[in-house]
Order: C-alpha cells, then structure tokens, then sequence
C-alpha cells in the first residue's frame, strides 16, 4: 500500500465519522435512515469521487491531459442519491413524511464528495451545519412556528353588529380574520356567521372558542 492509497482510505474513513454524526441525530428522533444508512452514504460518496478523480489516472496521453472526465462518476452520485432519497418519503391523507431525513441524506452525499475530494474543512464543516440544522430548527420555537389556519362557525347569534364586534375580539388576541360570511338559520331567524382565522402559533383551539360566547366550532383546514 503506497501513501496516496492511505489518504484515500483515511478520506473514506472521515467521511463515514461524519455520516455517523449525522446519523446519530437522526437515529434519536427515530427517523427511517440511522447511523448506518448514513454512514454508508458518506463513505461511499467518498469513494466514488475517490475513484472519479484518482481511479482513471493511469490513463494519461502524451500531452499530459487525462484521458477521461474525472467528474463523471462523481455526478452520478448526485442524481443518483436522489432514488433513495425518495424512498424516504412517504404520503399519507394529507401529511408528508420524511422529507428531512431524505435532504440529510442528500447533503450527507455531498459532505462524502466533498471529503473524498480532500475537501476536509469543507466536509466537516458541513457536517456541524446539517447537525445544528437538524438538532436547532427542531426545537419548538415560538419565533419558527408557523400561523395555523382555523374554519370557524359561530351559530344562533341574535345581536346586531356583531360581525365587527368578534372581529375586533379576535384581532385584539392575534387572530386575524378573513373572509366572514353571515347567512340566517330559517330555522329560528338566527345568523350563523363563517370566517377563515390565521390562529398565531401560541394560540390554540380552545382558547379561541373562549373568545367565543356563542355556540360555536372551530375546525381544521384540509
């Protein structure tokens, strides 16, 4: 085994640690792809741009050029990360799941390119940023959360002026209001009103129909 062959295993080997780290923090939050899944990608990303840009370097012609493209194995690793990311995800009804863990997969190929292309404050330096990504934007922060939009429906209210009454109730606790319909219940010449609400993230349902003193419902948009 000669020098240059030790720091190509010793790049494989740095690229699979990172993978690992990765991994790790996927495999705590009981997600499809662990340290292995992990761990295999990174080493074998690194291997293959081991192999694109030393594994042809015997064929050299006369003037010095390579005789081949020495990034051609390598770009198959990107697209080719692609199928089993995909794997990962999956649909249910109405929910997505899986979409993080195949994007970690797919930075987690490129931290093993970069690796193997001896890019080793790059790849390592990468590795922190898929970490905090994944460990920080996790957390569930009040300033990350995202406005949750509610249907509601307020029945038998017999007042006048009521409309901009609740509207006002509502925007005075962070909920804003769109598009209120009114129509009369024949039933007993009641009005029911309708409204799409942008709920901020600290507020919940309950709490909204507290607002509320009529009867009234408070449903999930789909």
């Amino acid at each position: 085994m000669d020098l240059h062959e030790l720091v190509y295993i010793v790049r494989i080997l740095v690229a699979g640690v990172c993978g690992m780290v990765i991994g790790f923090e996927r495999k705590n939050r009981l997600k499809e792809a662990g340290i292995r899944t992990h761990c295999l990608v990174a080493s074998g990303a690194a291997l293959m741009m081991v192999l694109s840009k030393y594994g042809f370097s015997d064929m050299t012609v006369a003037d010095g050029l390579r005789g081949a493209d020495p990034a051609r194995i390598a770009a198959q690793v990107v697209s080719g990360i692609g199928f089993l990311g995909a794997g990962m995800i999956f649909v249910h009804k109405n929910t997505i799941t899986g979409l993080t863990t195949a994007a970690g997969i797919w930075a987690t190929a490129g931290i093993g390119m970069a690796i193997g292309a001896g890019m080793y404050i790059t790849g390592i330096a990468s590795t922190v940023i898929v970490v905090i990504a994944q460990t920080i934007l996790h957390i569930n922060s009040k300033v990350l959360r995202h406005p949750t939009v509610r249907r509601i429906i307020i029945y038998d209210v017999d007042e006048d002026g009521y409309q901009s009454k609740i509207e006002k109730r509502l925007n005075e606790n962070g909920i804003t209001v769109h598009g209120m319909s009114v129509r009369k219940n024949n039933e007993n010449s009641k009005k029911i009103y309708k409204m799409f609400a942008e709920l901020p993230p600290t507020l919940d349902e309950e709490k909204v129909s507290s607002l509320i003193e009529y009867k009234c419902e408070v449903k999930t948009v789909n």
